[in-house]
């Protein structure tokens, strides 16, 4: 088992380095303001998926497996009308991810099937299950937010466009 024990701990930090490596190269070229910019009107600003990624991986493996003591405002994420800057939203993404994979680091055998509770995800019952869902959430809003790119630069290209 111990062996499974750092296969899936080193398989699941790789997972969150590879996603989020992707996110801050699909950001690199965007300036603080496209990163607030919600390109339809039913949808969310890539800064705005940015906090979402960031609470949720703060709450539910900082606060709820290694009791950092974080408090998630879930609804602010989508709606925090202050602009931080991409350095900082980048920062704070960063510090999350490294959370993360300290956590990922710590797990013992046992500690994989330990209980679990935290708001918003009740159907987990142990640890492995957090991880899996967290990483899960990660990809998909990372798939989002190349979405969201693809239309900036979309959007860009058509108000540069030669009229005719």
């Amino acid at each position: 088992m111990p062996a499974l024990n750092v296969t899936i701990a080193t398989d699941f930090a790789q997972f969150y380095r590879e996603k989020a490596a992707k996110i801050y190269e699909l950001l690199a070229p965007l300036t603080d303001e496209q990163l607030w910019i919600r390109p339809y009107p039913y949808g969310n600003s890539i800064g705005h998926l940015m906090l979402h990624l960031t609470g949720n991986l703060n709450y539910y493996i900082g606060t709820e497996i290694v009791k950092t003591g974080y408090v998630r405002d879930r609804p602010l994420e989508f709606s925090d009308p202050t602009h931080h800057s991409k350095d900082q939203i980048l920062r704070n993404f960063a510090q999350a991810i490294s959370l993360v994979e300290a956590a990922l680091g710590a797990q013992s055998v046992e500690d994989w099937s330990g209980a679990y509770s935290g708001k918003g995800l009740e159907q987990a019952k142990d640890r492995f299950y957090v991880f899996l869902n967290c990483v899960s959430h990660l990809g998909h809003h990372t798939g989002q937010i190349i979405y969201l790119c693809k239309e900036l630069e979309r959007q860009a290209a058509s108000a540069n466009a030669p009229s005719r």
